[in-house]
Formats: structure tokens, C-alpha cells, sequence
């Protein structure tokens, strides 16, 4: 059985359909690929899953569960979370106090949630981090601080919005290295990325979005291939490239 299935997902608001009849399904174990042009509804689709919006049509079943309309905090108890692409971290509060704030769901003691944010910290190669201020990290510890909040939650599911965008090309390959350490410490991810490098070296599947309505699903190499996905979202230079 599929880790999490999303059947004929869709919102409108008002006369503007952001997703219209999204169903994919999510292996234990796996990383997917999310992609498509700027407001094909990839966001969306995330808020729809993770419960930061409720689904016109369609449902989510999570780990044999229907979650479709929960709110977040219990889909979060339940093991699925997601990180933010406008990232949402308490700049003043340390590194560690943000990332005990997600241990909380877990560990509702202050020391076990110290303990549990600071594993999660040096799973991250952030523990030197810790001391230090939200509002004085550079952009790629605060994009490692956002996975990071999201890991102290213990997820089985991980939603990734964005978390490579941004950074410079040495960076990039850290934070591919890293998110395959998450994926073999056993946390299936989804993610959504405009870096096309880190979506082809991750993913094992990846989902085309265009203007709500799902594309494409395949491997990466045939992603590059496919007619509707250059047309629409890669381009004949990243393909020739």
C-alpha cells in the first residue's frame, strides 16, 4: 500500500482552478520530484496535502488514513509535515529554540525537546548554529533551519518547498547530500524545486504540474524527454545542456 495516495485533488478560488484533478501516489521510502512553471499550483497542492487549505474536490490518504481536512497540527501528529518556501523561522529566538519548537509535538518536556531539537541539530551539521539568533544566519543555515523544524516532528512524510533555491552551486550539492541522508534514515519526501540539478539527482519520480493539472509522472530521465514537459516547463536548453 502507498505511503500516501492524492485522488482528483483540487481547489478553486473563486473562478481560478490553482489545482484541478491532482492524483499521484507516494512509495515508502521514495523522493518526488514537484515541478512546473511559476503558479502551476505546486504550492497548492502542498497547502491541500499538509491541511493549510481545504480541497474543493479530491481526497488525501495518509498512511491508510483519510486526512483530507484536517488541520495541520494533527496531520502533524500524525506524521506528515511540510517547510515553507517564504521560510518562517522566530528571528528572535536561537536556532535551537526554533527547532524545539517542532520537538514539542513529540517530546512536551523542555529537556527532551532540547535533547531531541539538538539531535535533530547535529543530524544537520547545524549544532554550532545552535547558540545563535534566527535573525543572523545566512540564507543557507536558515534554509537548513527550516528542514530542521520540520524534522524535529518526526515525520514519516516530507514536504519540501523550495530549500535549495537560492543558494550558490557548492551549496546546492550540500544540501542534495543532506536530503539524501534524510531519505536513508528512513523519511519518504516530497519536494517541490525549480533547481533542476537537485530535483534530477534526488528524485525518483518526478510530477509535472501546468496550470493546475498534472502532465507528467515518470523517472527523471524521461521528464527531460517528454514533449509536454520541455514545452511547457524545461525548454530545449536544459535539455540540450
Amino acid at each position: 500500500m502507498s505511503l500516501l495516495v492524492v485522488d482528483d485533488l483540487g481547489k478553486t478560488f473563486g473562478g481560478l482552478r490553482a489545482v484541478s484533478g491532482l492524483s499521484f501516489a507516494v512509495e515508502a521510502g521514495t523522493i518526488t520530484g514537484l515541478i512546473g512553471p511559476n503558479g502551476a499550483g505546486k504550492t497548492t497542492a502542498f497547502s491541500l496535502i499538509s491541511g493549510f487549505q481545504k480541497p474543493t474536490t479530491g481526497t488525501v490518504v495518509f498512511n491508510g488514513r483519510r486526512i483530507t481536512g484536517l488541520s495541520p497540527d494533527v496531520i502533524c501528529h500524525l506524521g506528515l509535515t511540510r517547510t515553507f518556501q517564504i521560510m518562517q523561522s522566530f528571528p528572535k529566538l536561537t536556532a535551537l529554540q526554533n527547532v524545539m519548537i517542532g520537538a514539542y509535538v513529540r517530546h512536551p518536556s523542555v529537556a527532551a525537546a532540547r535533547r531531541h531539537a539538538l539531535s535533530v541539530m547535529c543530524r544537520l551539521g547545524m549544532e554550532e548554529r545552535a547558540p545563535e539568533l534566527a535573525r543572523n544566519l545566512t540564507l543557507a543555515d536558515l534554509k537548513r533551519l527550516e528542514i530542521a523544524k520540520a524534522l524535529a516532528t518526526s515525520p514519516k512524510v516530507l514536504l519540501l518547498d523550495e530549500v535549495v533555491s537560492g543558494l550558490t552551486p557548492t551549496e546546492v550539492d550540500e544540501l542534495v547530500g543532506l536530503i539524501r541522508r534524510i531519505r536513508a534514515d528512513g523519511t519518504t519526501i516530497i519536494m517541490i524545486e525549480h533547481v533542476m540539478q537537485a530535483v534530477m539527482a534526488l528524485s525518483d519520480v518526478i510530477i509535472v504540474l501546468h496550470h493546475g493539472e498534472k502532465i507528467f509522472e515518470g523517472t527523471p530521465q524521461a521528464a527531460v524527454t517528454d514533449p509536454q514537459v520541455v514545452e511547457a516547463y524545461l525548454g530545449e536548453e536544459m535539455v540540450l545542456a
